[in-house]
């Protein structure tokens, strides 16, 4: 049994004390002079306060071991909690713990350990960690890690491992340095968690930022930066690329009749056929919309950019077969050479999209280069514009009329309200000139307004003066058209103007109104309501379905001029006068030809039995007289 050396130093103690009480007090007692009674009751109250002074000593002597045993009761229970609840994490944490000895011999590692790394801690205790090292690494790495541990006592960062399986996987690993009471290494401890989710989820949102999730092309961003990279090698070694941008044709249409999803599944398709045509080095991105991008950075002379444009364009031409139906669609292409006259990437960019413009103006289904003089034709474009809004605020617009005569009598019944421009510097601008700028740029809602407005109220005026005019016919543009409402504006000019609604035509384009023939039938009822008479414009020339056309409240078809310039010699014209005159009068409708310009076409129409007609032919359209 083990010697108990407090318990012997506090017996030493008691025992040092009692001899010295006895023989310090019995000489001093003797030396009194006391009587035998005296010396007896002397000694007596000398063993009672020795019994005292021992007794409250050994009583505090055995609290304060008492207080000191409790105390290190108290200590070793929160070490056992702190114990267990340190346990309870290395057991049930999510990250992986690894804890090896001075030598590097891995004595204990955790349950996530095994769910990470795949091995159990039978297989791996015992072993070094480089059992799990990946082979991505250079001695430089670890060397870097062994610094770290020495000079700060820890290390942490990103590290490639392998699991047991042989999968390399990416992890985030702090290692920390336990030194003992003598300040000797006695462990290490790794604790370490795989972030291949997170490296999955980096790759995923890079792809994103890259890529367009429809086609999985480059997108704009991608293709931008890959556009400068060539256009920086392109500078000093001056080796010519190209940029084509390509822009389906009325893609519009089929995406509002067939749907969206229909519409992004031939965007898809077409971007997947498109690719089939790429060489090496060449980067084929979608930009936006039905834009796509071509960039070819290595050796594009002129000569093969058209070869390949023409080559792009001829793929398209197979139908696309979508949803157990054919689809068929075209492109336009524009080319901008670099680093040809070329400052910047932005440049480039700029120059195909103006070269697009053109090819798209042209028609379509076509290609175009770019030319200084695409530039200088888009800045008066945006001159046009400034100036084109200052003309109507400045009344220097003018609406001039053209007559409209029944063919069969001959006599004039009617105006069309033609819009012209009357430039300070310039004189009359073609409203070939001003009509498409005004329409792109949101004028000619504007100028539509303004055209209805004075129309009216000259035919108030025309009316107090007894002209035999009876109708003056207005052109709606598209845009006007399809904002629906139309008629509250009509409504209005009518109420401000006082012109009987008998006495107006509207004129709206075929094509305006099978853009979305649903809303078209719902304001063409709203505008009949009014009183107002109703025109189809351009017949001919759009897409109609004669099953909704025999629902529309129209009064009237105009024959386009492109069908009536080649009457009464061309027989295809000539077919197609008939047959609209025909259609028009088996509907109920009137028929007026437009772009009369001989009498053999007037003696034409009017044999065919067309109603009215207008043109050249009759007069030319002229402002109204001053005092008329």
């Amino acid at each position: 049994m083990p010697i108990d050396v407090g318990a012997l130093r506090l017996t030493l103690c008691y025992l040092l004390l009692t001899t010295l009480w006895i023989l310090l007090t019995n000489p001093w007692l003797a030396s009194l002079g006391l009587s035998a009674e005296q010396l007896v009751r002397a000694h007596s109250l000398k063993g009672i306060s020795f019994v005292l002074f021992t007794s409250s000593l050994l009583y505090w002597i055995l609290r304060r071991h008492s207080q000191r045993h409790e105390q290190a009761r108290l200590a070793l229970a929160a070490n056992a909690d702190s114990l267990r609840q340190a346990a309870a994490v290395f057991e049930f944490t999510q990250e992986a713990v690894l804890v090896t000895d001075a030598n590097q011999q891995i004595i204990h590692v955790n349950p996530a350990f095994t769910r990470i790394t795949g091995y159990s801690a039978k297989e791996i205790i015992g072993c070094q960690p480089r059992t799990l090292q990946s082979g991505r690494h250079d001695d430089a790495f670890y060397l870097a890690i062994w610094q770290a541990l020495k000079q700060h006592g820890g290390w942490s960062g990103e590290i490639w491992n392998r699991r047991k399986s042989g999968e390399i996987f990416p992890l985030w690993q702090c290692i920390r340095v336990i030194h003992d009471p003598s300040g000797a290494i006695s462990h290490y401890v790794a604790v370490f968690s795989d972030i291949s989710a997170i490296k999955h989820s980096q790759r995923e949102l890079a792809h994103l930022a890259h890529y367009d999730p429809l086609s999985n092309l480059p997108n704009r961003l991608l293709f931008t930066e890959r556009v400068g990279q060539a256009f920086t090698r392109a500078g000093p070694q001056h080796q010519q690329g190209a940029v084509l941008l390509i822009d389906l044709d009325q893609f519009k249409h089929i995406n509002e009749s067939l749907g969206h999803t229909t519409g992004d599944l031939l965007l898809k398709a077409v971007g997947a056929r498109l690719s089939e045509q790429l060489e090496p080095g060449m980067t084929l991105a979608r930009l936006g919309g039905d834009e796509f991008g071509l960039l070819c950075a290595d050796g594009m002379p002129a000569a093969l950019a058209a070869s390949l444009a023409q080559r792009l364009l001829t793929s398209l031409n197979a139908p696309f077969r979508l949803q157990d139906q054919d689809l068929f669609t075209t492109a336009s292409i524009g080319i901008s050479l670099f680093p040809d006259e070329c400052q910047s990437v932005q440049h480039v960019l700029s120059n195909a999209d103006s070269a697009l413009s053109k090819a798209k103006s042209s028609g379509g289904e076509g290609f175009a280069f770019y030319a200084q003089a695409l530039t200088e034709h888009a800045r008066q474009r945006v001159e046009l514009v400034s100036t084109l809004r200052h003309a109507l605020d400045n009344n220097e617009l003018r609406v001039f009329y053209q007559p409209l005569h029944d063919l069969s009598s001959g006599a004039q019944m009617g105006v069309e309200a033609l819009v012209r421009w009357q430039h300070p510097q310039r004189g009359l601008v073609s409203p070939g000139e001003f009509i498409p700028i005004a329409e792109e740029s949101g004028l000619i809602g504007a100028i539509d307004a303004w055209v209805l407005e004075q129309s009216c109220r000259q035919m108030v005026l025309w009316q107090a003066a007894g002209s035999p005019i009876q109708v003056v016919a207005v052109n709606i543009s598209s845009r006007q058209f399809s904002r629906g409402q139309l008629d509250s504006r009509v409504a209005q000019v009518l109420a401000d103007t006082g012109l009987d609604p008998a006495h107006l035509e509207l004129e709206v384009t075929e094509s305006a109104v099978m853009e979305d023939p649903d809303a078209a039938l719902a304001q063409l009822e709203r505008l009949r309501e009014l009183g107002v008479h109703l025109v189809i414009d351009d017949f001919g020339t759009g897409y109609s379905c004669m099953a909704r056309l025999k629902h529309l409240p129209v009064y009237k078809l105009k024959i386009d001029q492109s069908f009536v310039r080649g009457l009464p010699h061309d027989l295809a014209d000539a077919a197609i006068a008939r047959a609209v005159i025909v259609l028009g009068h088996s509907l109920g409708l009137k028929v007026l030809a437009e772009g009369i310009e001989l009498a053999e076409q007037a003696d034409f129409l009017r044999e065919l039995g067309c109603d009215y007609g207008q043109g050249y032919y009759f007069g030319y359209p002229l402002p109204v007289a001053p005092g008329a």
